[in-house]
């Protein structure tokens, strides 16, 4: 498999930032702001720099890419923006629990971490939750929860907590999809169950991925292996991340898992090795154990093309 080679736009307003004055269109001197230079940094992919030193089919051939299972995936240094990998990245499929990537960022960014949120009837959408009505937790707890247990129940009590309802939420996910330039996105939900209107592309979602480990909180959380989560009532839960590549993948700092039926088994990850960080998002992988592994293929592939690259 042959990496195509394209670039991928930034948000129109950004580019505006980044290419033209006030005066009459001419080149801005100013320096970013902040936030101007995560997003820029979070879209940014250079897809020739690394093609022009390195034979990447043959070590392609020699880490297996092409017998992979997962339909789409994108794979970038983080830092330099330079991609390693991909297939079908642009292509429109279903997120699963990646959704929850976008969920946890806005509940970091528009809530309060200390206020309790007692989980209501109306927000039980499945009944694989762990949660019960009548539970009490703060917002951090939950969002905990929503992120190493994948809880989709603890989505949907976020989702109300903080949009005041769920249309209102998903709104707001939409919203923030559109600001980061994710132009095959939608959102019709904020844990990802199935439904025809919730799709993105591996694209996107390591757009998102990218953006959201710039948070000191998010990629925290991400990187928890186990936390014990109090209850508003003292009682206690164990919870295990989803994501066994943070105890099986040297250097592996997080992301989030996903699976759904119609979407398959899904991974967003990052690992760092000798100061190197490089993310990952990959869609519809055969199965549980598969998503994990062709990750971890494609990560040492990457480690190793970085390493010849910047000889």
């Amino acid at each position: 498999m042959t990496c195509l080679r394209f670039l991928i736009s930034l948000p129109l307003w950004l580019l505006a930032i980044l290419c033209c004055g006030c005066n009459g269109g001419t080149p801005a001197a100013r320096q970013l702001t902040p936030e101007e230079a995560r997003v820029s940094e979070s879209c940014r992919i250079d897809s020739a720099a690394l093609w022009q030193t390195i034979d990447a089919d043959s070590l392609e051939r020699c880490h297996g890419i092409d017998a992979l299972s997962a339909q789409a995936w994108m794979l970038v240094d983080d830092a330099t923006g330079t991609l390693i990998s991909q297939r079908n990245a642009y292509r429109r499929m279903f997120p699963a629990s990646l959704t929850k990537m976008m969920t946890c960022l806005l509940a970091l960014e528009h809530g309060r971490m200390t206020d309790s949120i007692v989980v209501g009837k109306d927000v039980f959408v499945t009944r694989d939750s762990r949660l019960r009505p009548g539970d009490g937790y703060t917002e951090a707890n939950l969002i905990a929860e929503m992120m190493l247990q994948s809880d989709n129940v603890a989505a949907y009590a976020l989702a109300k907590h903080i949009g005041g309802d769920t249309l209102s939420f998903v709104a707001m996910m939409n919203r923030k999809a559109q600001y980061l330039g994710m132009d095959s996105t939608r959102f019709a939900n904020p844990n990802g169950m199935p439904n025809d209107s919730n799709y993105s592309s591996a694209r996107d979602l390591l757009v998102l991925s990218r953006y959201c480990m710039r948070d000191s909180a998010f990629a925290r959380l991400a990187g928890t292996e186990f936390l014990d989560i109090p209850l508003l009532d003292r009682r206690h839960l164990p919870c295990h991340s989803t994501n066994l590549l943070l105890t099986r993948y040297d250097g592996c700092i997080g992301v989030k898992t996903g699976y759904t039926r119609q979407a398959g088994d899904c991974l967003a990850v990052a690992a760092t090795r000798q100061g190197r960080t490089l993310q990952l998002v990959l869609l519809k992988s055969r199965s549980h154990d598969s998503r994990f592994d062709e990750a971890a293929k494609l990560l040492d592939y990457g480690f190793e093309m970085m390493g010849q690259g910047s000889r």
